[in-house]
């Protein structure tokens, strides 16, 4: 259940920001007969992949950037975020999926909004530990 809500959290976040911004663009990919049913795996797809690197690579590179983060007085973490959310959308294509970021800034923009929609979808939703 904690699998499936991480899953949620993050396609939300991602279509969020999506929808946000003109620079990040995510469609259908054929995978299913629906368009409508297309952009949504997709959003889910690039939901774990985009967590899973937050999990893992993302997580590493902020402790290796603490320094950096501390000198910045935390703006450090909105270049992190960014860059993790271009590394996903290189997966995303390297996969076939039709996700794409279009450019740093763009990124900076889509990483802080994924965040702020991830934090109060987190506050949001029940703690699936009790």
């Amino acid at each position: 259940m904690k699998y499936v809500l991480f899953v949620v959290v993050n396609a939300a976040a991602v279509a969020v920001a999506a929808w946000m911004f003109a620079g990040i663009t995510v469609s259908g990919s054929g995978i299913l007969h629906s368009p409508r049913a297309d952009h949504w795996l997709t959003v889910a797809i690039v939901g774990v992949i985009l967590g899973l690197l937050n999990k893992t690579l993302g997580a590493l590179v902020k402790v290796l950037a603490l320094p950096f983060v501390i000198l910045t007085l935390g703006l450090g973490l909105l270049v992190i975020n960014a860059l993790m959310l271009l590394l996903a959308s290189r997966i995303a294509q390297a996969l076939n999926l039709t996700f794409h970021v279009h450019g740093f800034w763009t990124a900076v923009g889509g990483g802080l909004v994924i965040s702020i929609t991830c934090m109060v979808l987190e506050a949001l939703l029940p703690d699936p530990k009790s």
